[in-house]
């Protein structure tokens, strides 16, 4: 267990290093994410005065706070559906990875986690600083938020690459799946609130939401750090994150037995 902690520890920083390679890649994200949270604050402070200055529980401070936490963290979280090991499936050379003494999932899951952290450095703490400074972003005044902010947000990214680790499995059975890929980024940006929080939606269709991984990848932990709900509805957010995490991971053990049965290699 010791020896397995370390090599994905390794992994972890790994992808950390590697990511950190891309600096003007991560410039120009930030640039993306500071010109959309701008462009997201004044359609959504136009919707909230509309509606006579509160929608759905939203006032212009609230929707500040969603919109530059959103947006921070919007770098670190896969919601585009595109992975190194869904090539690698396609190419086959997937089956040297499952030929290494180390779990497949394991391995993507600390690679891609280590990657979204660095994201945060250029691209998120950035993003937010700007927009706190120019359009104000008010900020729970329990200090027992923040622990827990930051415990909801390492778990929306974990969930995100434990999802997306789905996504790729699927190329032990299909030919091609960007199309797949192309789905899952429509759904899952409009699901983990992205565009507009989820609590805007009609009642069915928070519940279709609910009963998906996104909001666990975006909405929850902005809802936490924002001060949204109390320390208690924090829990439970943290707590159906977990759960996510839970089940795909198991999913994502069950795909990797079936798909390594299933995989076919052409070629010498």
């Amino acid at each position: 267990m010791r020896a397995a902690g370390r090599v994905y520890r390794r992994l972890l920083v790994a992808g950390f290093r590697r990511q950190s390679t891309y600096r003007l890649a991560a410039l120009g994200g930030l640039v993306a994410n500071t010109t959309f949270g701008f462009l997201k604050v004044a359609i959504l402070f136009a919707a909230v005065r509309a509606a006579g200055g509160e929608l759905q529980g939203y006032d212009l401070g609230a929707v500040a706070a969603y919109v530059w936490i959103s947006q921070g963290m919007l770098g670190s979280v896969n919601l585009n559906g595109r992975s190194d090991l869904a090539d690698r499936i396609k190419d086959g050379d997937v089956a040297v990875d499952l030929m290494r003494p180390v779990d497949v999932q394991g391995a993507f899951v600390a690679t891609e986690v280590g990657r979204s952290l660095f994201a945060f450095l250029p691209r998120g703490l950035p993003t937010f600083t700007i927009g706190a400074v120019v359009v104000g972003v008010p900020l729970p005044d329990d200090p027992l938020v923040y622990p827990l902010g930051v415990l909801s947000i390492l778990l929306a990214v974990t969930v995100s690459a434990t999802t997306v680790y789905l996504l790729a499995t699927t190329g032990f059975w299909l030919v091609e799946t960007r199309g797949l890929q192309l789905l899952y980024m429509i759904v899952s940006g409009f699901l983990a609130g992205l565009y507009l929080p989820i609590w805007f939606f009609p009642d069915w269709l928070v519940v279709v939401a609910s009963a998906t991984p996104f909001p666990a990848m975006l909405m929850y932990p902005t809802d936490v750090l924002s001060g949204r709900v109390d320390l208690a509805g924090g829990v439970v957010h943290v707590l159906v994150q977990l759960a996510w995490l839970a089940a795909t991971v198991a999913a994502g053990q069950g795909l990797t037995r079936a798909g390594r049965r299933r995989l076919e290699v052409q070629g010498g």
